[in-house]
This record gives C-alpha cells, sequence and structure tokens, in this order.
C-alpha cells in the first residue's frame, strides 16, 4: 500500500510540475526582446540602430507593466515606425502643402501628442512616455466598451485605440501593425529556446 502511495504522490507531483515546453513557451524576456529588436528589425538594418535607443525605450516602458503578452510594445512601434530613427520625418501627405512632415521621431507622433502629454517628438524618452501614457489611459475606456475580462486582450485592444482615430464602435476586435513584429519576435525567441534546450551541453540541470 505505502509503495502504491509513493507512485501516485510522484505521479501527481510530475503532472503539477511546470513541463519544459511551458518555460520555452514563457513570454520573451526585456533581454530577449533587446536582441530582437536590434537585429531583427525589418525597417531598418541593424548595423544603423543606436543600442541605446532600444536601451530607453525598454527603460521607459518598464514603468507602465504593460501586460507580459505585449512586452516590448513600444520596440516594435518604433521598428516599424523609424526604424528607431530619432529624427524621422514622415506623413507629409497629411500636411496642406503635402511637403510638411505630420508626423516626427522614434514614434512618429503627431503634434497633438505634445499639446496632451507635452511631448518632445524628438526624444525618444519623451516620446515613449507620451505614447505609452495614452494607450494606459485608453485601458478603462476599452474595458467598458468591449467587456473583455482577458487582460492581454484589453491591451491589445487599448493599443490599437490609442493608436488609430476614433471609429463608431471600437477597435475591440482589431490589431494593430505593430503587433505583427512583436508576435513575430516572440516566435522567434521561443524556437531559439527549444533549439538551444534540445542541442546536447546546454541542460541547465
Amino acid at each position: 500500500m505505502n509503495v502504491f502511495l509513493k507512485l501516485l504522490l510522484a505521479f501527481v507531483l510530475v503532472a503539477i510540475s511546470p513541463t519544459p515546453a511551458s518555460a520555452h513557451d514563457a513570454y520573451p524576456t526585456y533581454k530577449e526582446l533587446r536582441d530582437k529588436a536590434y537585429h531583427n528589425c525589418p525597417t531598418k538594418s541593424w548595423k544603423k540602430i543606436d543600442i541605446a535607443i532600444i536601451d530607453k525605450l525598454i527603460e521607459v516602458e518598464k514603468q507602465y507593466n504593460v501586460h507580459p503578452s505585449v512586452r516590448g510594445m513600444v520596440l516594435a512601434a518604433a521598428c516599424l515606425e523609424s526604424g528607431f530613427n530619432p529624427k524621422a520625418k514622415g506623413d507629409r501627405k497629411f500636411s496642406k502643402n503635402k511637403k510638411t512632415p505630420m508626423a516626427i521621431g522614434v514614434l512618429q507622433m503627431w503634434r497633438v501628442y505634445e499639446k496632451a502629454y507635452g511631448v518632445d517628438r524628438t526624444d525618444p524618452v519623451s516620446s515613449a512616455h507620451g505614447w505609452l501614457k495614452h494607450i494606459v489611459r485608453m485601458l478603462p475606456k476599452v474595458k467598458r466598451q468591449c467587456k473583455f475580462k482577458s487582460k492581454k486582450k484589453l491591451w491589445v485592444a487599448a493599443w490599437v485605440t490609442g493608436i488609430r482615430y476614433k471609429k463608431k464602435g471600437g477597435r475591440c476586435y482589431e490589431r494593430p501593425l505593430h503587433l505583427k513584429i512583436l508576435r513575430k519576435w516572440q516566435r522567434q525567441v521561443r524556437k531559439e529556446r527549444r533549439t538551444q534546450a534540445s542541442t546536447p551541453g546546454n541542460c541547465d540541470c
């Protein structure tokens, strides 16, 4: 009987213990995302990216307690919008003369952010604070409008709501283009984790 109980206990412990697969599938750390943002930004060669800007953006994002599923969101946005270039200028087609840039800086922000959040659009740190404050500000609105209980869904909805123009009925089931890059980085990290774990000599046990 004692032997049976011991076997049963061992089975239960194995069943409830986290499997290696679950560890591999955990959301990427900022260290892992830093590497992906630097080497795998599709809009700019890593040789032309200032790693210090990526580090500054990470430090800002850490202050806003973003959900782990969208950790690195500001990196993905800066990658797509400007290739981490704080001097980037765009959206000229929206100006009256079609020549004046409407979007400035690493996150390609419009002047409205200066008025609403006191942002210096040419400063990556100031821009990141304004961008994240605006998205965090959207969370209560999205929660009321979309009725989501999942924080993961709330953050994605707040993200796309924050960066897009107002839409009747909201954007509950839409996704920002930036998210596509972030999800790609997440898949790359998980693949590398599995490859490393399956390579002889890389066991941490």
